[in-house]
């Protein structure tokens, strides 16, 4: 009869397997999201809302996306095929958006043109297409796809579940810390930070563009 440390073998080898797996979607999706990265960027579009209503505006931004890459995790490719759509068009609309946005803070200092609530401003664009972008949905749906067959539906779904948890937390938990910038910065800072991040959101819109209308003519 065997003992019980070589009949528990197995289990430990499948379960170092799904913790490896899990770093790995982990750091993919992290890298992708970039809260450190966007950190200027939100600092841009935010800098003329009062401490309050940020807090609100990011509780909103990670909500939004966590349940986007979620949806998008389990059912975007059938969204995708249902409308005839390829990520790369994501990629255009999203790039159009932030091209949008971008010029409107170089034109007058600030993304809005007309009061909207947090809510508005956490769904879009800091929840999409900034923090879920055409990369995290393809690597969160990719994620799913690859894990399925080593592991299973079941497990796979899980494993992809706290990846896009674990990842949204760690955001929101940059966030929350982020009034310690504004206040190093000051008013006039975070004014030159948000003329100054305008430009490389124009960047990154272009980049966007380029990049879906590439894929389109190949």
């Amino acid at each position: 009869m065997e003992s019980p440390s070589k009949l528990s073998q197995p289990w430990r080898l499948w379960t170092l397997d799904f913790l490896s797996e899990l770093t790995k979607a982990i750091v993919a999706l992290f890298i992708i999201v970039d809260p450190f990265g966007n950190i200027p960027i939100f600092i841009g579009l935010t800098e003329s809302v009062p401490e309050t209503q940020r807090k609100k505006i990011y509780n909103t931004a990670v909500l939004v996306g966590t349940i986007l890459l979620l949806v998008f995790a389990f059912t975007g490719q059938e969204i995708l095929n249902l409308f005839g759509l390829s990520i790369y068009s994501f990629e255009v609309a999203g790039g159009i958006l932030l091209l949008i946005i971008s010029i409107r803070i170089l034109i007058s200092g600030t993304r809005e043109t007309a009061p909207e609530s947090p809510e508005t401003i956490g769904a879009v664009p800091i929840a999409i297409p900034l923090l879920v972008g055409p990369g995290a949905i393809t690597t969160t749906i990719f994620s799913l796809q690859t894990n399925t067959p080593i592991f299973g539906v079941a497990t796979a779904t899980l494993l992809t579940i706290l990846a896009v948890l674990v990842v949204l937390l760690l955001t929101w938990v940059t966030l929350r810390y982020i009034d310690g910038v504004y206040k190093i910065l000051g008013k006039t800072g975070s004014l030159i930070i948000a003329r100054v991040m305008a430009l490389l959101i124009a960047a990154i819109a272009v980049q966007y563009i380029l990049t879906g209308v590439t894929h389109f003519l190949a």
